[in-house]
């Protein structure tokens, strides 16, 4: 087979919601997922053995990760099975690491998609993502990428989003690493375990009922992380003053947060008014299905 060429999108939690803590020290979440025109591109090609190199602007910022501990190897090593299958994979890095747009998540879930298309395994994109999500919470969504989903559990359940509008983002992430573990140690998670506390809408319609209706929810780590780097606070009071900002809030963990905007002609302004030295800022399209996925 020829090569195969996946893109893996930068993730958006819209809302994340903390619903509980399970008995293990996972925490329960509730998150409105989408993803944006703006990622890294995997391509897996024909091979003997199994091979992997990192290129683009970001990969610097893998050079020191250990194979044991890259979700890409992991991936195709779960795929494969021990059945010795051969690919050289190659990862054009654009999206910055640990930076709550789950990069990681994002071209972990592409090497799902690509080997099993380059292999042939006839696998389900919901079996890939049942595999995925032993590699990590954010990849069984991002298997389905681009296509917005609501995550909820451990990250085990995914189900259908309302339907969005057309919609534009600016992601700026101000280069300042926010610590994944001390954000949840931080937070007060609930006593009680529920399975939801967001009423879901069938549709939101227009950028502006969608903003209205995320304004009634919430990013429940963003208080502990704009606590702990400072920096994250800074990004948001960017954002939310930029001209044409619906909404400006963090993603994941952090440090990465978005502004949301009704036309491309404001999410490119934006993205001019709020870049500084040493920030990463992309404007980009706000996914869909059926959508055209355009890295950079």
């Amino acid at each position: 087979m020829t090569a195969v060429t996946e893109f893996a999108p930068a993730k958006i939690n819209l809302t994340l919601h903390v619903l509980g803590k399970r008995g293990d020290g996972y925490h329960l979440l509730e998150s409105l997922v989408v993803f944006a025109g703006a990622g890294d591109r995997l391509t897996v090609e024909p091979a003997d053995g199994l091979s992997f190199e990192v290129t683009g602007p970001n990969a610097a910022a893998l050079a020191d990760t250990p194979d044991t501990d890259n979700l890409v190897l992991k991936a195709a090593q779960l795929l494969d099975d021990g059945a010795g299958r051969g690919a050289r994979i190659i990862l054009d890095k654009h999206l910055p690491v640990a930076a709550g747009i789950g990069g990681g998540s994002a071209d972990c879930a592409a090497a799902l998609r690509a080997l099993n298309a380059l292999w042939g395994l006839g696998h389900t994109p919901a079996a890939l993502a049942e595999m995925g999500l032993a590699l990590g919470a954010d990849v069984p969504v991002c298997v389905h990428a681009p296509t917005p989903k609501i995550m909820s559990g451990i990250g085990e359940r995914i189900a259908a989003a309302p339907g969005l509008p057309d919609l534009w983002c600016v992601l700026a992430n101000p280069g300042a690493p926010v610590p994944t573990g001390p954000v949840f140690k931080a937070l007060d998670a609930p006593p009680a375990t529920r399975d939801s506390d967001t009423f879901w809408p069938g549709s939101l319609p227009s950028p502006q009922a969608l903003t209205r209706f995320l304004g009634t929810c919430r990013n429940d780590l963003e208080p502990a992380a704009r606590a702990l780097v400072p920096e994250v606070s800074a990004t948001l009071q960017a954002l939310a003053a930029t001209k044409g900002c619906l909404l400006a809030r963090m993603s994941g963990s952090g440090a990465t947060c978005f502004g949301l905007y009704a036309t491309e002609t404001a999410a490119a302004a934006a993205a001019k008014a709020v870049r500084r030295d040493g920030w990463w800022v992309e404007a980009a399209k706000v996914l869909g299905e059926g959508i055209k996925a355009q890295a950079g």
